[in-house]
């Protein structure tokens, strides 16, 4: 079974920048496309961003141009570089992998995430 643990979260200011991180283990991550999603108080969980087996990233519009998805050479490890962040980034960011459950949309391509992290809270203040 897949697990999955963020972090780099914090409390930065508008325009400043954050990178996340995923450690991934009991997974083939490199086999399988990985995302991150967000959920922020109140609100539904909202798909990020999103990286196949062969390196293809999806965004949503909200981030596109400000976010990148990445993951390491060993595919152990999932990254969200955040640049420019935005008082409405602020929420609990998650990691996940494959598998049934919740359904996210995608820069338009539906994504099943079966196993995710605990998450990590990301703090942007105007």
């Amino acid at each position: 079974q897949a697990q999955l643990m963020e972090s780099g979260g914090g409390s930065v200011q508008a325009g400043e920048s954050l990178r996340l991180s995923c450690v991934v283990s009991g997974f083939p991550g490199s086999r399988y496309c990985m995302a991150w999603f967000r959920q922020a108080p109140g609100k539904d969980r909202e798909g990020v961003a999103a990286i196949d087996s062969d390196g293809t990233s999806r965004y949503a519009d909200s981030v596109l141009g400000r976010f990148t998805i990445s993951k390491d050479s060993f595919e152990k490890t999932l990254y969200l570089q955040m640049n420019n962040l935005k008082p409405e980034d602020s929420a609990i960011y998650y990691c996940g992998a494959p598998g049934g459950g919740l359904r996210l949309l995608i820069g338009g391509v539906w994504f099943s995430f079966g196993s995710w992290g605990q998450g990590t809270q990301v703090t942007v203040s105007s």
